[in-house]
């Protein structure tokens, strides 16, 4: 059976290999894992899967492989007619009637009074504290409230207390459009660099000692190199206020992220589209900022342009004179986009708004059509396909 979930896990993508199969074999012979499927699941994840970008693809064939592990076979799943749990309307209860309700007793007399239930139920129930229903105090269904009871038909928590959920529940894999953390950006944007040995010589040249050791009849003659350092250049220009606001905790990891790997890195921020101005300090942006023409005249071609904003605003801020809506801009957003890429013809726009909705937007639209549809999603996989075109 491990044999077919091995292949199963290399079948789905999972980059697992024999060896550390065969870790995962001697681990249970060692009883590290026993008579527990969670700490089967748990022991299996840490050995096979080395990135959690494969967790969801683990999480899917763990469940084919041993999907009812743990009820012994249980034919509790029934099917239940969605007339019986069709909303008609949600109960809710104060505090002291939520205390008067009794719970059954634990998981096996939920189970065995669910049973039970089925096998007598035959219409739909609104409002009881028996049945499979909705709206009432039972330990079955959905939209009411027991303290300890069964979800079934409820598309999603409201007071936290069920200890089973009985429904077909669709979750986002983790395949890489998850939003990204803070190390996960770190990997992401590290595959963006270029090595040359710079400074002063404080590094072992191994080879280069072992050649002038070899000729200087067996005598040490140490030689030393100047470090490598990662010499890309990385200007990165964020949206800010408005429509970015609830995807402020996403731009300060990929801020976090960029500052670290990045010995050569400039920030500015910027408000829907680039005009003529940007600036450091959000809150002295008024009194201290940086025309965007010195801008490109203080970085070189050699930077890459990094692009940081959902691209949502009005079409008038990237057509129009006149049209940010924040000051009278005497050239539309896009006259100052198409300078920045001549400038810049290595750059790319990360967008950390849901890939799904561009199309709905007609200044993503545009601005897509700007960057040469050079924008990406603000994703592991995104953030990837992005430093993959920088590279070229």
């Amino acid at each position: 059976m491990l044999i077919d979930f091995f292949l199963g896990l290399k079948r789905a993508g999972v980059p697992v290999t024999l060896n550390e199969f065969l870790t995962l074999l001697e681990a249970l012979k060692k009883r590290l894992a026993f008579g527990s499927a969670e700490e089967f699941y748990y022991l299996a994840r840490l050995i096979l899967v080395k990135s959690e970008a494969h967790y969801d693809k683990f999480d899917r064939v763990f469940m084919e492989f041993f999907a009812g592990a743990t009820l012994g076979g249980d034919e509790l799943f029934a099917e239940i007619p969605e007339e019986w749990l069709r909303k008609i309307k949600e109960k809710f209860l104060s505090e002291e009637e939520k205390r008067q309700i009794q719970a059954l007793g634990g998981l096996d007399k939920l189970l065995e009074t669910l049973r039970q239930r089925l096998a007598e139920q035959k219409e739909r129930h609104q409002g009881g504290s028996k049945w499979v229903g909705t709206g009432g105090t039972s330990p079955f269904g959905a939209y009411g409230y027991n303290p300890e009871g069964i979800r079934i038909g409820q598309a999603e928590s409201r007071h936290r207390r069920a200890v089973k959920v009985w429904d077909k529940r669709e979750f986002r894999n983790l395949d890489g459009g998850v939003e990204l953390g803070t190390r996960n950006m770190k990997m992401a944007l590290r595959r963006v660099r270029d090595f040359a040995r710079e400074g002063a010589r404080e590094e072992l040249d191994l080879p280069g000692t072992i050649r002038a050791t070899a000729n200087n009849a067996g005598y040490l003659d140490l030689r030393m190199v100047p470090e490598r350092h990662n010499k890309v250049k990385v200007l990165l220009l964020l949206d800010v206020g408005g429509s970015m606001d609830p995807h402020v905790e996403l731009c300060e990891q990929l801020f976090c992220a960029t500052r670290s790997e990045f010995k050569h890195l400039e920030h500015y921020y910027f408000h829907n589209c680039v005009y003529e101005k940007v600036w450091r300090d959000n809150l002295r942006r008024r009194q201290h900022h940086l025309p965007t023409f010195d801008l490109i005249h203080q970085f070189g071609p050699d930077w890459k342009l990094i692009f940081v904003g959902d691209a949502t605003m009005g079409p008038y801020e990237i057509e129009w004179p006149g049209g940010s809506v924040e000051h009278d801009n005497d050239e539309p957003g896009s006259t100052w986009l198409t300078r920045l890429l001549t400038q810049y013809p290595r750059a790319v726009w990360l967008n950390p708004a849901p890939q799904q909705e561009w199309e709905s937007t007609r200044s993503v639209r545009l601005i897509r059509q700007l960057m040469g549809e050079r924008m990406f999603p603000l994703t592991l996989d995104g953030v990837g396909e992005a430093v993959e075109l920088l590279n070229r």
